[in-house]
């Protein structure tokens, strides 16, 4: 028997949240301890020796040390035979990849100025115009996923419950859930009422942990 995972972070980063729904999905035993804000320092030696950019999560278990939320699923997914999570045939993963992909380097970075004015009410974050611009590429990239789930007509690489649905139902209810002025999306509040009957996103995606 290998060592019981632990996963380090804060349940309020959407990231860590992303591993544990991939953990609940996969029936994987951890143990979380919390660091980050209102928390242990990310910046402290003691994390930075584990992930020297000072972000949450980050996972240990018997293989060592990994960081990076995508990576950190996609590995779980592979050590636990999660393959109707990402199939291991190299075309069906790849849509799903493209994306998980897609909600790291496209979605995730369209709402940051706006999250952190709106929700997190940082002080530094209090620029009109750059938060008007914020919701605008954030409503911008949620009509690209309108789109495509009008297309699929259920989740959102094809038909199939997949690992990209994890990512990306989180970044959908933050969306849903910043005080904000947004587009009529049938497609995705359709997709929500998909993913609610599932444990994992009634857990992960809940108001409680925004």
């Amino acid at each position: 028997m290998g060592q019981q995972l632990k996963i380090l972070g804060r349940t309020s980063s959407i990231n860590v949240r992303k591993v544990l729904w991939t953990c609940q999905e996969l029936e994987i035993a951890y143990e979380r301890e919390d660091w980050g804000i209102g928390f242990a320092s990310t910046h402290d030696p003691e994390f930075l020796a584990l992930n020297p950019n000072a972000q949450v999560p980050v996972i240990i278990d018997e293989n060592g040390v990994l960081w990076e939320s995508n990576t950190i699923c996609r590995y779980l997914v592979g050590k636990h035979g999660g393959n109707d999570l990402l199939p291991v045939e190299p075309a069906a993963r790849a849509r799903i990849e493209q994306w998980m992909d897609w909600q790291a380097t496209e979605l995730n970075p369209s709402w940051g100025y706006a999250f952190h004015a709106l929700v997190r009410k940082n002080p530094e974050f209090q620029d009109p115009q750059r938060i008007a611009a914020g919701v605008k590429g954030w409503n911008e990239k949620m009509g690209l996923l309108e789109d495509q789930l009008s297309r699929t007509g259920a989740y959102v690489a094809g038909a199939d419950f997949s690992l990209a649905d994890v990512l990306i139902g989180l970044s959908v209810h933050r969306w849903r859930q910043t005080p904000m002025e947004r587009p009529d999306y049938p497609a995705v509040a359709a997709y929500c009422k998909r993913l609610e009957p599932r444990p994992g996103f009634a857990e992960w995606a809940s108001d409680a942990h925004s």
